[in-house]
């Protein structure tokens, strides 16, 4: 049954695998652990650092990985395995959300934004994953 949760989180997979490729034709690295996809360097890293700006009390902070399916995203090897828990569980609610997950994600940061507060830490699937990877 395992292979549903691969089925309904592939439109976001999706959009890693795009990253991934481009990641590996510029140089980048991957990498499978536990049945998920990580990428490192190339246009990952470049994508973290110039196009995936945080904002609020971290926006001096680059994201050291992002989650999109079961790829997740990172500036090299060691800031994904520093940040792999975290990730997972980015990874289970996309298996949980499915094609949802990025519209709810980005809902929920402007909402958080609306409200005065920040989008990225007050956002209810990144405190989950702060709150379970702590």
């Amino acid at each position: 049954m395992r292979w549903l949760l691969y089925l309904w989180a592939l439109p976001t997979t999706a959009l890693g695998l795009i990253v991934a490729l481009l990641s590996l034709l510029s140089g980048g690295k991957i990498q499978i652990v536990n049945g998920v996809l990580e990428v490192y360097g190339g246009f990952a890293t470049l994508l973290l650092r110039r196009c995936v700006p945080l904002h609020g009390g971290a926006s001096a902070m680059t994201p050291l990985a992002m989650t999109l399916g079961h790829v997740v995203i990172g500036q090299d090897a060691a800031l994904l395995e520093l940040t792999r828990t975290h990730e997972r569980i980015h990874v289970r609610q996309v298996e949980r959300w499915g094609p949802l997950f990025i519209p709810l994600y980005l809902l929920f940061s402007l909402i958080s934004l609306l409200r005065g507060r920040d989008p990225y830490r007050d956002n209810p699937f990144e405190r989950e994953a702060y709150e379970r990877s702590c």
